[in-house]
């Protein structure tokens, strides 16, 4: 069976992340190092650090990842605003050392002038900065998939393998895939043919081992609307049978998925992870054709 989480809240502790993972029925645990919308918080303490290990061990829980904050953006324009990212990425890629967690997943940013090119390569200058000044830390950074909203980028699989072109070093650099963000950016994942053309065209563009992990999210948009709106499993876009492809896909179904769901209490008073984790277990435990027929040209069609 695929490995199954969620993010959750670090409110009241770390541990406390843990407590509502094992309480919900995660197997993997994704947080937040800090709070997502300021730019500082105080150094880690030690005790706060053994509290979160302890309660790692004791759970049995995999693959802990953290999250960089919404304000972080390594693609501005703006010196001042592109410096104080690099510093707040550095501090949250830190924290992520220290705590133990295997990845910090970013978003790479959004350009505001749409000057993708420029964009790209500062993005890749931070990144270059942040892991050369870490280089005894583990933790990998996981750039994720965007839905190109405004002028994000990183929407694109060229884009992202841009950055890895202009990084010296990319041994501690991957991908993590957003399904809503992918489906929103247009890549044509809510078909059999078209998810496989994505897969195989990603491992053309990157690479299949640079693929670390996967946040599973339905979309309240249709594909290609490029607007990043969470929806719970099976109740948008992306689509039940998608998301049963992709937990039955062996090429992807090995990797640690985590999904940000909308968070909260069904009518029925039943936790809304639970109800999205449950559902996503028997996907991937019912029989299926896995895959439609492939072309032999497999850059996705609708991609634009």
């Amino acid at each position: 069976m695929p490995i199954l989480g969620a993010h959750q809240s670090i409110a009241g502790g770390f541990e406390k992340a843990v407590e509502r993972a094992v309480a919900t029925g995660c197997e993997c645990l994704q947080i937040f190092t800090k709070s997502c919308t300021r730019w500082k918080s105080p150094p880690l303490s030690e005790e706060q650090i053994a509290a979160f290990q302890r309660a790692l061990q004791r759970s049995g829980l995999r693959h802990p990842v953290g999250h960089d904050g919404y304000l972080i953006n390594l693609a501005s324009p703006d010196p001042k605003l592109w410096r104080r990212s690099l510093e707040s990425l550095e501090d949250e890629y830190r924290r992520a050392t220290q705590l133990g967690l295997e990845a910090l997943i970013i978003h790479p940013g959004a350009s505001i002038h749409n000057d993708t090119d420029a964009a790209l390569r500062r993005i890749a200058t931070a990144l270059r900065e942040v892991l050369d000044r870490n280089p005894e830390s583990k933790t990998w950074i996981l750039l994720e998939t965007l839905a190109g909203q405004g002028s994000q980028v990183g929407r694109s699989f060229d884009e992202l393998a841009t950055i890895f072109e202009l990084m010296d070093d990319t041994q501690r650099l991957g991908v993590c895939w957003d399904t809503c963000h992918m489906l929103a950016a247009d890549y044509p994942i809510d078909l059999p043919a078209g998810w496989d053309r994505t897969v195989r065209w990603f491992e053309r563009q990157i690479g299949l081992d640079r693929l670390k992990a996967i946040h599973l999210n339905d979309s309240k948009t249709a594909r290609g609307s490029g607007v990043d709106r969470h929806e719970h499993i099976g109740l948008g876009y992306v689509g039940r049978e998608t998301f049963r492809r992709i937990l039955q896909d062996p090429r992807v179904n090995h990797l640690p998925m985590y999904i940000e769901t909308p968070k909260g209490k069904a009518s029925d008073g039943r936790d809304w992870d639970v109800i999205n984790l449950t559902l996503l277990r028997e996907l991937a435990a019912e029989r299926q054709d896995l895959l439609g027929s492939s072309p032999s040209d497999d850059r996705p069609r609708s991609l634009l």
